[in-house]
């Protein structure tokens, strides 16, 4: 007996031992494999809550749709707010309510400190952050088209898993810095970017590709040229070469449209307004005759026809804070892509595009679209804007679309009488320093909060140094709008990437200053020697036919310009053979 009930003991311990690891182990597999509520593990491991969706998988009503409390990290909780409804997103279009919306892969999909803002522009005019009409049901909106075949909305779930499974895991990373970067590191890290950062091979070759890659030789290796009609070669990083792929842009690219997508979401281009780039850009592509094919074997791009601003106004859930349905409507919609066309599938993405202006495009975007070529009006290094891969999108405020770009001469350098101005609301913290430094404590520093309109003009035309300062985010209309008024611009925006970065040499023909500098603003300005004020000046002139909408697109505006960015990424993102 002495002997018989340690041993007793010690094989009921490694039994219980023995139990304990292997339940270690399955929990450790669920959360390898990412099977449902993976989370569960660590919400045992604290003490806040909560909350992953469960669906009721055998045809319930909406209201079956619950939400199962568990344990989170205290103040985690605010972050899984979910509204459950976007089973029914995913049932509208043949999804099986498990795919609609899987566990949320990372607390990142939903910001709790967003905020549904409403900024504007130095008018007061809002940038368009606008709740959907009372008619909108935005928990049934879809983002497919309402004239769909039924047979193409029954995708196979074998299809869909497919083609969620490449969709999301194996997204190219997105990195944002750390730290305030100046406009020769951005240019530095573009060059490195050029040798080192190549797109995955496609999963089949095509004829495209061969196009894409012999056009990037010949970039290459094309021979110098002093000077072009209508272009001053100074404001390029490399006249030469932009002129060779300008050309080669004009004789071979070609474009497929997915004409999936429910309006007004999809194809259906806003013209006015702060964020109205997006819209132009729509309109004018999708009426080219020249660039648009509709062979997607011969389309060395595929374009995302969907509108960031529109997304805003039918999908987003006033006062929810979270980015969380939208995400979801536009990872729907490429499942729904996915499972009707190879395209994506070949490249996972990368020969994808999408253009898209607003503040929270980046975003709404960077998850399940981060492997397009994004081109953002919002493009901040430190929000994983990708130098190489995505495009700056000039962010321009449209008043008429009747006619879009008003240009104006300004005035000559020497009959400019302010050093420089300013004039907006007091979004973000920026401009609040710098009217604190700078509001009515100088008369060559005309520092203001909001003003009418012709006076806005009027002091644009008769300052040599505009001021472009951040207010949310890093982008402004006031960099076109001071380019189109002939006065040099004063970027006041840490890591922001300006405009057609990879083919202008910005610090030819503006200024770019710290927001930490914004105290000693005006002996920067004043160190500028005033020859190199005129040179500057002059070259703004010169790069203003860039940043110009037309009715019909002429050769080297900004319609042509932000096609040639994505070309241009797309060419040398090209993998060699």
């Amino acid at each position: 007996m002495g002997f018989g009930f340690p041993y007793t003991c010690r094989v009921e311990a490694r039994k219980i031992v023995l139990l304990i690891g292997l339940i270690l182990v399955s929990a450790l597999v669920i959360q390898h494999f990412e099977l449902p509520y993976r989370n569960s593990l660590l919400s045992l491991l604290s003490t806040g809550k909560s909350y992953f969706i469960f669906y009721d998988t055998n045809g319930g009503d909406d209201e079956d749709l619950g939400l199962k409390e568990n344990f989170m990290p205290e103040n985690a909780s605010e972050m899984y707010n979910i509204n459950a409804t976007i089973g029914t997103i995913g049932r509208s279009i043949g999804l099986a309510p498990e795919r609609a919306i899987d566990t949320l892969d990372s607390v990142s999909d939903i910001s709790p400190s967003v905020t549904h803002r409403e900024d504007s522009d130095v008018l007061g005019n809002s940038r368009n952050v606008v709740s959907p009409p009372e008619s909108v049901i935005v928990e049934s909106y879809s983002p497919l088209s309402s004239t769909m075949n039924k047979n193409e909305a029954n995708i196979s779930q074998g299809s869909q898993d497919s083609s969620m499974n490449n969709s999301t895991q194996k997204e190219m990373p997105v990195k944002a810095v750390s730290s305030v970067l100046s406009i020769s590191e951005m240019y530095e890290m573009l060059l490195h970017s050029r040798v080192s950062s190549f797109s995955k091979r496609p999963v089949w070759p095509s004829s495209a590709d061969q196009e894409l890659l012999d056009a990037r030789f010949q970039i290459e290796n094309t021979s110098v040229i002093r000077d072009h009609p209508g272009l001053y070669g100074p404001v390029y990083r490399n006249l030469s070469t932009f002129v060779r792929s300008y050309e080669l842009m004009e004789q071979k690219l070609k474009i497929y449209v997915y004409r999936d997508g429910k309006r007004p979401v999809f194809h259906q281009p806003r013209l006015k307004g702060i964020y109205a780039s997006e819209g132009w850009f729509m309109k004018l592509l999708q009426a080219s005759n020249q660039y648009i094919t509709t062979n997607p074997g011969e389309a060395h791009l595929f374009y995302l026809p969907f509108s960031s601003q529109l997304l805003v106004d039918y999908v987003y859930v006033p006062d929810s804070h979270s980015f969380h349905e939208i995400i979801q409507y536009l990872r729907i919609y490429l499942d729904t892509i996915n499972g009707r066309y190879p395209f994506w599938n070949r490249t996972n993405g990368e020969d994808h595009f999408l253009v898209a202006c607003h503040d929270w495009a980046p975003a709404e975007t960077k998850k399940h679209m981060a492997n397009c070529i994004r081109a953002l009006c919002n493009a901040d290094m430190k929000e994983g804007f990708q130098l190489g891969k995505d495009v700056s999108l000039p962010e321009t405020y449209v008043h008429s679309p009747q006619n879009p770009s008003k240009e104006s001469e300004g005035k000559l350098p020497s009959q400019r009488k302010f050093l420089a101005f300013f004039a907006g609301q007091m979004h973000g913290y920026v401009r609040p320093i710098l009217l604190k430094h700078w509001e009515n404590k100088d008369p060559d520093m005309k520092i203001f909060g909001r003003m009418n309109k012709a006076s806005y003009v009027g002091h644009m035309r008769n300052s040599k140094y505009c001021i472009c300062a951040k207010g949310y985010e890093v982008n402004s209309p006031r960099v076109v709008e001071a380019i189109i008024y002939g006065c040099v611009p004063v970027i006041i925006s840490d890591n922001f990437v300006p405009p057609f970065f990879e083919i202008l040499k910005w610090d030819s023909f503006a200024v770019f200053v710290l927001e930490k500098d914004i105290p000693d603003l005006k002996n920067i300005l004043l160190s500028i020697p005033k020859k190199r004020y005129a040179v500057m000046q002059q070259r703004v002139n010169q790069v203003k036919k860039h940043f110009l909408w037309h009715n019909s697109p002429v050769k080297y505006d900004i319609f042509h310009m932000i096609l040639h960015s994505l070309w241009y990424n797309r060419v040398f993102r090209i993998p060699p053979v």
